[in-house]
């Protein structure tokens, strides 16, 4: 197990998760429209399922919207 923290919450995941495996885990809504920064990096939608998380990493989950005048 490694120690992650996401969206602000400490938590311990399995060794070697990706992304894609870590959005499900999280039950996170509308996963096709969330955006993921890890170290306040963003990660290519392309490469969540080859990114793999590492102990001390710091995850969020971004909803961006349009809108305004």
């Amino acid at each position: 197990m490694i120690n992650v923290t996401i969206c602000g919450e400490s938590k311990q995941i399995k060794e070697n998760t990706a992304i894609s495996e870590l959005l499900i885990q999280e039950n996170v809504d509308m996963p096709q429209y969330v955006s993921v920064s890890v170290n306040d990096e963003f990660v290519g939608r392309d490469n969540y399922t080859q990114h793999r998380l590492n102990d001390g990493d710091t995850v969020e989950f971004l909803y961006f919207m349009g809108g305004g005048r």
